[in-house]
């Protein structure tokens, strides 16, 4: 995974573009490359463990050396301040000035460098009630009152609660620091060794009887051989489990650099990107699902220095790739903070989208990491998983969450719609020297798109033209309330002769909506079961109040689809069946009906004449390519409102992959725009 693009930035080039692609159109110059680190391919052997690594080894190297510095500057310093001292002067002057401290013991026994005790390394610990005591009898041999004071307060001091707890702290710190280590064995064959160097001590007389004594009883034998069962077990890597990631902070030539492990699994990849600036490789991104996310340990913009004892300052995205892809299991980073404090992440929540809009990486200029890039169509439901980066998500496809470790990315919904903004504007100054017929064709087109999208009665809508993701959430119809059903589809593709098929063959599940007209009724209609017969200023007054689906005048009578004549029919359990125009789904979208919409799309011109020839129909040519192209505008302008599309072949693979959709709707929760459940 080599391949590095820009991250959301738009920089024209002066040359002909480093991409290496085959279009003659000019690349846009790369910005922040980010290249994914993961480690492909078997993790390897592992290694035995060592005690201390060679990076904490030359940075343990290093503070000693700053400590050695520092001490010889403080003698050098001590010698300046006692010569110059006009107090220290007087006081060698006249040794016997000064009071005795009754609790000072003169030093006995063995004496080390400057007079010092050997074991003054290690600091003594004073106990709390020794050190009352020693101030309290300081105080008694004081006779300034300025000095009675100053110890009075340090005493009060000391006998407070929160002191007290910070002296025990101390102790307990300093008690640990100075434990010795415990030995470490060099060798796990104690035993085997012994034996294997017996005969070349043989003409050694003196040595070789020695060891043959040492060896001949059982007690030493039991010794090597217990001695090496220990060993193993210590030399032994345990496995590292999700607890065992561990950072530590330091210091590193005079920087304060952080030390993380991280195990890296086989089947879970490290999840990170990096990217160069100037001679530093720096971490741009955390990828949801990686090791790295979580470990929780690195962070965007820490510095990489080293990983595993590999220098990384200085090296190419490509080299550090290289060098990653040969590390498996345990992996030790250096890595300087990045300087940008950001606050402690929080669990986000997971938005679930649909895509209006199909999606392949492969052909975005702008995407920061090719590999990462998330390939989606037209209806996929994504999750989307983390919006830090406004410009581009993290996200699943729905599915994917199993067989995918490793979240995509995807472009943010502003982006995307500045970008489509942008090529839309471009489009439109060409336009112009297209010919007039097409021009006229063009801003019809737009005027119709403007009209749907800009209606202040649509909340679905943005009020923008450019689509991009919609909210969704997860709905189960309830038993005794039914989505209605709407066929949408060209005319003469099938979708009346599928909705009388379901009406007549199951007639106690399935209806019609009772229409509502204008005309006078007939002597053999029934009111409310044939018709709702009203008066055209009642039909004109429901229509401005926005409650039919649907309307229409023939032969000069209003008729009409209302939304509670379809509220009617679920109430009584019965599933609505509904042919509709495609300019009646926004009505239908904004009620409380929570619809179903199913695209009926025309097979191919010579199967659809095929179909129709059964029929008695014979259309002529021109008439099958206006069908197909109307499917395929109603599919371009009005495709982000359907639900599933079923494409006419053969009448009755339709009617039984219809009726496939319709009952796992009783079966499984679908995925419904989540304003519908608010």
């Amino acid at each position: 995974m080599t391949t590095s693009h820009m991250n959301g930035h738009v920089t024209e080039s002066d040359g002909g573009g480093s991409g290496g692609g085959e279009s003659n159109q000019e690349e846009p110059q790369q910005w922040h490359r980010e290249m994914a680190v993961d480690c492909p391919g078997d993790l390897g052997a592992r290694t035995l463990p060592v005690r201390r690594s060679a990076q904490l080894e030359r940075i343990r190297q290093h503070q000693e050396d700053l400590r050695r510095r520092r001490e010889e500057e403080g003698r050098n310093r001590q010698e300046l301040d006692l010569n110059a001292s006009i107090r220290l002067k007087k006081l060698s002057q006249n040794p016997k000035v000064g009071i005795d401290n009754p609790t000072f013991d003169p030093i006995e026994g063995p004496v080390g460098p400057m007079g010092l005790p050997p074991n003054l390394g290690a600091p003594t610990l004073l106990e709390l009630e020794e050190l009352l005591m020693s101030l309290k009898q300081v105080q008694h041999c004081l006779s300034d009152t300025q000095s009675q004071e100053d110890v009075e307060l340090v005493l009060q001091l000391v006998q407070k609660t929160d002191f007290q707890k910070a002296f025990n702290i101390h102790n307990a710190v300093a008690q640990h620091m100075n434990r010795p280590s415990p030995p470490f064995p060099h060798t796990d064959r104690a035993q085997g060794l012994a034996q294997e160097v017996s005969p070349d001590l043989e003409q050694h007389a003196r040595e070789g009887q020695l060891l043959t004594n040492l060896m001949s009883p059982v007690p030493p034998q039991a010794v090597l051989l217990a001695h090496d069962c220990v060993a193993e077990q210590e030399m032994q890597l345990e496995p590292l489990t999700p607890d065992d990631h561990c950072e530590t902070l330091t210091q590193w030539g005079g920087e304060t650099v952080k030390i993380v492990c991280i195990e890296k699994a086989r089947d879970i990849p490290l999840g990170a990107t990096v990217r160069n600036d100037m001679d530093s490789v720096i971490i741009s991104r955390i990828v949801k699902g990686g090791a790295a996310e979580r470990s929780g340990l690195l962070h965007e913009g820490d510095e990489v220095l080293e990983i595993n004892g590999v220098e990384i300052r200085g090296k190419d995205v490509n080299e550090v790739f290289d060098i990653l892809a040969d590390m498996h299991g345990n992996l030790t980073f250096i890595l300087i903070p990045s300087p940008q404090t950001k606050p402690p992440p929080i669990k986000e929540t997971v938005v679930h989208v649909k895509a209006h809009f199909d999606y392949d990486p492969s052909d975005d200029p702008y995407v920061p990491c090719r590999e990462l890039g998330l390939c989606f169509q037209k209806g996929d439901i994504l999750h989307i998983i983390s919006q830090d980066d406004p410009n581009w998500w993290q996200a699943y496809r729905d599915g994917d969450e199993d067989n995918q470790p490793l979240a995509g990315l995807v472009p943010g919904k502003s982006f995307q719609q500045q970008r489509e903004a942008m090529k839309q504007t471009i489009e439109e100054d060409k336009e112009p020297e297209k010919s007039g017929k097409l021009w006229c064709a063009k801003k019809n087109k737009k005027k119709r798109k403007k009209l749907l999208y800009n209606s202040k009665q649509n909340d679905d809508y943005d009020n923008e033209e450019i689509l991009t993701y919609e909210e969704m959430a997860l709905y189960h119809q309830p038993a005794n309330r039914k989505r209605p059903i709407a066929l949408i589809g060209p005319p003469n593709c099938g979708q009346n002769e599928l909705r009388q098929r379901l009406l007549s063959s199951e007639p106690d599940r399935f209806g019609g909506a009772v229409p509502h007209t204008t005309r006078n009724r007939r002597d053999v209609e029934v009111s409310g079961r044939d018709y709702h017969f009203v008066s055209r200023q009642a039909f004109d007054m429901d229509a401005t109040a926005g409650k039919f689906i649907e309307s229409g005048e023939f032969e000069k009578n209003l008729y009409g689809t209302s939304t509670d004549s379809v509220r009617q029919l679920i109430n009584t359990g019965k599933i609505c069946l509904l042919c509709l125009h495609t300019q009646s789904l926004r009505i239908l979208r904004n009620s409380d009906l929570k619809p179903y919409i199913i695209f009926i799309a025309p097979p191919s011109q010579e199967r659809l004449r095929a179909l129709l020839a059964k029929e008695s129909k014979n259309p002529k040519p021109e008439e099958l390519r206006d069908i197909i192209e109307k499917a395929r505008e109603m599919e371009q302008n009005f495709g982000h409102l359907f639900d599933a599309a079923i494409v006419n072949t053969d009448q009755d693979k339709a009617y039984q992959e219809l009726l496939r959709l319709i009952n796992k709707l009783d079966t499984e929760p679908q995925w419904v725009p989540s304003s519908w459940l608010r």
